[in-house]
């Protein structure tokens, strides 16, 4: 049955997240059954005159059909480039061929345009930076450009990854009249996180210098304040000893004009949270979402990913329907984007086409279980979850039981700044190996006393499963906390600390304090012969900066102090550090994804 399924709908095969239970008119799918023409260089004109350039695809015959836009600053040409996918490991691997599968959509029946932003290309004005209040406002002028087009029947969405999709909720936002749904594959709902995770400095914004072609790119800090205040803010964030240290930083906030690296220079400006970061992220603005949302990411290993789409379903401002899915596979991302071809064309068939495809059918929440399958739940944190504790023990145990003792001599490691030293000491604690399988689901939390001989320090946590052979797959790239930024805890919740990230409380150096650091929801289940491993350090650049003779920014992450640190870590009765873990006892087995069967 799966092998002639797929053949009538034109697919190499029946994804692994499709339900027979739900999965409906299969025979009304958008089926392969068009020729694709493209159009380069269409020119259309902003409500303030500026004109942007696009690329258009048509499916040859159809007289008019919906329409998709991918929304990027990343060059609408190299998107149709004809390569097939690539994995990172290639050498032209580009983390910008991001706006989807052209040919696998207009193929079936719908038109895909794909804009240059202003001062982006070939595009007319200057470019503000990522997801600008000015872009938000540009994006609607083109979904509404698109419907009066003679090649669209008015019914318009958005498709994309990353940039492209999280610009979808913001441009959502500004409630276009002909945009009728969104499909955001990998967004982030504060952007301050996204830059800042846990008030954490880091250099991943600093790749947008190359992934951006901007011919006139101008700060939004100079278009918001004016050029006096930005000198006046950029001499003060040289102040800053662990900025003041870094050549590269140096370069960015001492170049007049400033236009070099604007969007880097705007971050460097803005270290607290505020109306930059709030003007840019979309649970600013889910009350304005009206358009039915799916919100998909993969577990990431990587930054602050996985969180913010279940923040997002979790938040009731955004009322629209709406539904969630982690389906990516844990194995890397090859691009152009194809990874959720099958569930995103049920998206858009059910509301641009009126197909219905039984996705609203389907309880809200869709995943898969690393080491299990795919299955539904129907809320987040699950209800039946058994909050576990991890104690952090001596000789670098994690035990279930927390120590008996107390006033037991602390742990520690020294932070050593990467002026002096390239050693990136850390301290570790894992588990014994796990005796039976356990499944692990839901948010998850570091609460670990500590202390520093310094006014600030970052704290970055690692999580790893640790396989019989020894290797380690990483659960997390790091979760992370800047030691100033106080917890809020009227907002926190179990496995989900939230912090107050406007301002800085300097600690008191060799004061014991208490620590929540926020680390990347999962789920998986950890099988029997494995042990969990977690590690607690300052900073975490990419092991290939010790190859590298050029361009180490950024492979730094995390910015690390320019001081010699030592940080001490508690442990025993009356500091009981610890791991909050989302132990799941059991699942009903209606909730697993049943498959087409074979015939």
């Amino acid at each position: 049955m799966q092998e002639k399924l797929a053949q009538e709908l034109g697919l190499a095969n029946l994804p692994n997240y499709w339900d027979k239970r739900y999965v409906k008119n299969l025979d009304k799918l958008s089926k392969p059954d068009y020729e694709v023409k493209q159009i380069n260089d269409v020119w259309l004109e902003l409500r303030d005159g500026v004109k942007i350039c696009c690329d258009i695809f048509l499916p040859v015959g159809c007289e008019e059909s919906p329409t998709l836009v991918s929304w990027s600053a990343y060059s609408k040409t190299m998107q149709s480039i004809k390569r097939g996918s690539i994995p990172p490991e290639s050498l032209l691997f580009d983390h910008s061929l991001e706006a989807g599968d052209i040919e696998f959509f207009v193929s079936r029946g719908y038109s895909y345009v794909i804009p240059d932003p202003r001062g982006i290309g070939k595009s007319e004005g200057e470019f503000y930076g990522v997801y600008n209040p000015q872009e938000h406002e540009d994006v609607y002028d083109t979904i509404e450009w698109c419907a009066e087009q003679s090649w669209s029947d008015g019914n318009i969405g958005m498709i994309g990854y990353s940039y492209f999709g999280i610009v979808q909720i913001l441009a959502a936002a500004q409630q276009p009249p002909h945009l009728k749904c969104i499909m955001p594959c990998s967004f982030v709902d504060d952007y301050y996180q996204h830059g800042y995770y846990g008030g954490v400095p880091n250099t991943y914004m600093s790749i947008y210098w190359e992934l951006c072609p901007s011919h006139h790119p101008v700060p939004w800090s100079i278009k918001k304040y004016g050029e006096e205040k930005v000198r006046q803010m950029m001499a003060q964030r040289l102040k800053d000893p662990d900025i003041a240290v870094n050549s590269y930083f140096t370069k960015i906030l001492t170049t007049w004009p400033p236009n070099y690296h604007t969007f880097y220079l705007d971050y460097l400006l803005h270290p607290l949270d505020g109306e930059f970061w709030q003007e840019r992220s979309a649970n600013q603005i889910y009350d304005k979402v009206k358009v039915p949302i799916y919100l998909h990411c993969a577990w990431s290993p990587i930054g602050r990913w996985s969180a913010p789409i279940f923040d997002a379903m979790n938040d009731e401002r955004l009322s629209c329907p709406k539904r969630l899915g982690v389906l990516e596979g844990y194995d890397g991302l090859e691009l152009p984007y194809r990874a959720l071809n099958e569930e995103c064309l049920r998206w858009y068939d059910m509301w641009l086409k009126g197909v219905d495809t039984g996705i609203m059918d389907e309880p809200p929440y869709k995943f898969t279980v690393i080491n299990g399958g795919v299955r539904y739940e129907h809320e987040w944190p699950l209800l039946r979850t058994k909050w576990k504790k991890l104690y952090l023990r001596s000789f670098g145990k994690l035990r279930w039981d927390s120590d008996a003792d107390e006033n037991l001599p602390p742990d520690g490691f020294m932070h050593l700044p990467p002026s002096v030293s390239t050693d990136v000491n850390d301290i570790s604690y894992t588990t014994s190996m796990f005796t039976q399988p356990m499944e692990f689901t839901g948010p998850i939390e570091l609460k670990i006393h500590a202390s520093i001989d310094a006014e600030d320090g970052n704290l970055i946590a690692m999580l790893y499963d640790v396989l019989p052979d020894g290797s380690m797959m990483p659960l997390n790239r790091y979760g992370a906390l800047r030691m100033s930024h106080p917890l809020d805890d009227e907002k926190s919740d179990i496995g989900r600390p939230v912090h107050d990230n406007t301002r800085e409380v300097k600690v008191v150096p060799g004061e014991i304090n208490e620590y929540s650091v926020e680390i990347n929801p999962t789920s998986m289940i950890v099988p029997a012969g494995h042990k969990l491993l977690l590690k607690i350090t300052s900073m975490c650049p990419n092991p290939s900066h010790m190859d590298s003779w050029t361009g180490k920014v950024g492979n730094m992450h995390v910015v690390p102090s320019s001081d010699t640190i030592s940080y001490k870590i508690y442990r025993d009765r009356n500091h009981p550090s610890h791991l909050v873990l989302p132990l799941i006892p059991y699942t009903p087995v209606e909730n697993w994804v049943q498959q087409f069967e074979d015939e």
